[in-house]
């Protein structure tokens, strides 16, 4: 049976032979006049029409005077047909491959192939060539099946030129993304980019990534959120802002989670937290629409999500209610170890340096696994959200909504604090927890509260990360992101092709 190595030193013959004759196997231009899909979608109006299009191989069929190939370009696949007689003759110079010549290609090659549009007598819509010429040769060939879930992420170049579905996944991706951005931008909002390296993490609850900076000699972090560079263009007068990037936390990997991934955040001057709700409701239902084109979504539990028509308000849940209802705890009173004998009963992990807000956290996502949702979380306590104004009424509440569906939040909002002295308590009391070794409490930022005390207008804002898009997509974290981390490692096979690179590790 031939191996990868067998397959690979055949082509690198035929790239050596190429050369020989004179072929340069790399050229850096290529000719297209239209992308496959437009002569496929518009054959009728194009036939007997000249075209030029360009593609990767996918089968190659040779029978004397005739050869069927078939190229796919990232619209779809065509059959390029070729009778001898009308196709241009080996002309290396130009790297034109003839008919006489055509064992020197092989499936995964690029090509660009120039001719008339045609049916065969098969009725199968075809471009009767007149000249192909070689673009890109290639020295591997593509496996025809890849289910490996470990071969598929560490060469996902290769998953999606095998499995197409994974490929259209990540053109609706783009479009998640440009839909969120063209939603805020007709709603006023303004795209600002910020730095990615802060000197405090903040704006979340998470363990951020640390690293130096020799300029200035200094320790920085990767941002964990984008929202108080956000919060501090509101001071500077920015009416309506909104970032969409990356963002790292150093966690672990899960389904819902990675370490890096890319999240939007939206800021509102003169807005509130109902005003925020409503937006959010429109931006949700826009974003659907664009993406997928539906707003009914079947979860991986078999539920039915549904959006709702535009007017429509989303439900909304207390988390006050939901923990005294579901596991008779109160928020404020009960003591810490009623609360730990809640996440025992429920089979969840008491920790030694757990405290409160970590505690209710953990039983609040125990249940949360049971919502599909679309509903509005509110009534989220003040000493567990540091960034968040209080509900006038109740002072022990903040003004805060968390979008929830699938199970999971999708979205984080609340009308934002800024009261620079209220603030800085806040920053003090999750100063306190991390001294007390909560890592995910939120840094002291004092530059934030002297921006604050500058003025800042009342304000709305929201985040959400593309979780929102791997839930309606139904994959995973892993499976919802291009290429995905993984802890490096070269196989035997690269090990033995290039053993000059790799000699140390097999002595």
């Amino acid at each position: 049976m031939a191996t990868l190595s067998d397959y690979r030193n055949e082509r690198l013959r035929k790239l050596a032979e190429l050369k020989e004759l004179g072929f340069y196997p790399y050229p850096s231009t290529a000719t297209r006049t239209a992308s496959i899909v437009d002569i496929v979608n518009n054959f009728d109006a194009r036939e007997g029409a000249g075209a030029t299009l360009v593609g990767r191989i996918t089968s190659i069929r040779k029978f004397g005077k005739l050869a069927f190939v078939v190229i796919r370009d990232m619209s779809g696949s065509i059959q390029l047909f070729l009778h001898a007689p009308d196709v241009q003759e080996t002309t290396p110079n130009d790297n034109i491959v003839g008919m006489k010549s055509l064992n020197l290609l092989d499936t995964g090659d690029f090509v660009e192939a120039h001719g008339t549009v045609a049916r065969t007598k098969t009725g199968e819509k075809s471009l009767a060539v007149s000249s192909l010429r070689l673009l890109t040769k290639s020295l591997r060939p593509l496996p025809t099946e890849l289910d490996n879930k470990e071969e598929r992420f560490r060469r996902r170049y290769v998953d999606m030129n095998v499995n197409l579905e994974v490929r259209e996944r990540f053109l609706r991706r783009s479009k998640f993304w440009q839909s969120t951005r063209d939603f805020l931008t007709q709603e006023g909002f303004t795209e600002i980019n910020n730095t990615v390296l802060e000197a405090t993490a903040g704006g979340a609850d998470a363990t951020p990534f640390i690293t130096h900076m020799d300029a200035l000699d200094q320790q920085f972090y990767l941002r964990i959120s984008h929202e108080l560079p956000l919060k501090r263009l509101l001071v500077a007068g920015f009416e309506k802002v909104f970032d969409i990037g990356p963002r790292f936390r150093n966690e672990n990997y899960s389904d819902e989670h990675l370490p890096e991934h890319n999240a939007m955040e939206w800021y509102w001057a003169y807005a509130d937290w109902e005003m925020g709700m409503e937006l959010t409701e429109r931006m949700i239902r826009y974003v659907v629409d664009t993406t997928w084109g539906t707003r009914t979504f079947t979860l991986a539990s078999g539920e039915k999500l549904d959006f709702g028509q535009d007017g429509e308000h989303f439900k909304r849940i207390s988390f006050v209610n939901v923990l005294q209802t579901e596991y008779g705890i109160d928020v404020f009173e009960s003591s810490m170890n009623e609360i730990a004998a809640q996440l025992r009963q429920h089979g969840l992990e008491v920790e030694q340096q757990d405290n409160r807000i970590r505690s209710l956290d953990k039983l609040w996502k125990k249940y949360r696994t049971t919502i599909t949702g679309p509903v509005f979380l509110i009534d989220i306590p003040t000493f567990m959200q540091p960034l968040a104004k209080v509900q006038p009424n109740n002072p022990a509440l903040t003004e805060q909504f968390n979008l929830v569906f699938g199970g999971s939040e999708m979205c984080k909002a609340f009308s934002e604090l800024n009261d620079p002295i209220d603030q800085y308590e806040r920053f003090m009391a999750q100063q306190a927890l991390r001294d007390s070794g909560d890592e995910e409490a939120q840094m002291m930022d004092i530059d934030y509260v002297e921006a604050l005390e500058y003025g800042m207008p009342p304000a709305c804002g929201l985040g959400y990360s593309e979780r929102v898009f791997w839930s309606l997509e139904g994959v995973t974290a892993r499976e919802g992101v291009p290429f995905p981390h993984l802890r490096s490692e070269t196989d035997e096979t690269t090990k033995a092709l290039y053993p000059e690179l790799y000699k140390k590790s097999t002595e």
